[in-house]
């Protein structure tokens, strides 16, 4: 077993590489590719056939999951009268190894008479299909992950990882924000975290933890105690200016046991995170994480606060 597990090791540094080395290849062709698809006014059309095909049905996927209208064409349908789904506002894309794989050659001459952009993502430049496509994309690879070299798998991972950076570029191009993926994604996990407001699963009222600059460090460890480990800290116009975790309290305990004996102001951290209501569950597990935080203030424009929101809730309802 440990020969085997050497192999295979082996197996993921050669497809490894094989998607290192299309940073090189990102050049002309690949802008040319990114600009075909984004001005195109019909829809992109991906075939392929085997291994290539189904990789180019997970890049036409990926590509509806960034609004981007695309579908998958098995050539053999397509020549067996699918090909009508095709007008000439279309791009299409076509995934080959060897560029030399039949099906896929006897439907070229039809996307050739509807006068469509071809794009193709090719292992071979000097095959047949390289010499009737418009825009070609490089995804050779030196060999395969297979002992015998012949099941395509370096070939297939490097044609998806072109696919997925045609996709990222796309996305930077159109300007795709996490608002707009969630319009895409209205199901599950994906779409419950995007679409569902802080507003709607904050904690408000008396749940929300707060206490004055000028109030005694006993009335911070009460309100810490009472509203699960923290609190906001707030001026006499009722501004958030700081906040008091059970870290902040555990960090001056290490320099002394007399810690009433301390200003809030001096215990609390400036720099509190907050967070705006109207702003995504996304967006407030992203800033948890960013921060290693485990809740927020939720703040009204004033930034006077309003709520509080707990990772351990949102876990609860299955956000994270």
């Amino acid at each position: 077993m440990k020969e085997i597990i050497k192999k295979v090791k082996e197996a993921i540094r050669i497809e490894g590489e094989s998607v290192l080395a299309l940073r090189k290849r990102i050049g002309k062709e690949f802008e040319n590719a990114v600009n075909a698809i984004y001005r195109c006014k019909g829809r992109i059309i991906i075939t392929g056939i085997g291994k290539s095909g189904i990789i180019g049905e997970k890049i036409s996927a990926t590509f509806r999951s960034i609004g981007v209208p695309a579908f998958f064409l098995h050539p053999a349908e397509g020549i067996h009268g699918d090909i009508g789904l095709v007008n000439k506002n279309d791009v299409v894309i076509v995934l080959s190894k060897s560029g030399e794989t039949e099906e896929v050659l006897r439907i070229m001459p039809v996307f050739k008479r509807l006068g469509v952009i071809i794009i193709s993502i090719i292992g071979d430049l000097k095959s047949q299909l390289s010499q009737k496509s418009n825009i070609i994309l490089d995804v050779s690879t030196k060999e395969e992950a297979c002992p015998h070299n012949l099941a395509a798998t370096a070939s297939t991972t490097a044609a998806l990882a072109m696919g997925d950076a045609l996709a990222i570029a796309l996305l930077y191009k159109k300007e795709l924000t996490p608002e707009d993926f969630a319009k895409f994604h209205p199901g599950g996990n994906v779409g419950k975290k995007l679409t569902t407001t802080v507003e709607e699963v904050m904690l408000t009222g008396t749940y929300v933890p707060i206490i004055s600059e000028r109030d005694a460090m006993k009335d911070a460890v009460l309100e810490m105690t009472a509203k699960r480990g923290m609190t906001s800290v707030v001026n006499r116009k009722g501004k958030v200016v700081g906040i008091i975790t059970d870290g902040d309290l555990r960090r001056l305990l290490e320099k002394t046991e007399r810690i009433f004996e301390y200003d809030v102001k001096k215990v609390m951290t400036t720099t509190p995170k907050m967070i705006k209501k109207k702003e995504s569950v996304s967006s407030a597990i992203k800033k948890m994480e960013d921060y290693g935080v485990t809740a927020l203030i939720v703040v009204d424009v004033a930034r006077k606060p309003i709520g509080v929101v707990h990772l351990h809730d949102l876990m609860r309802q299955g956000f994270v």
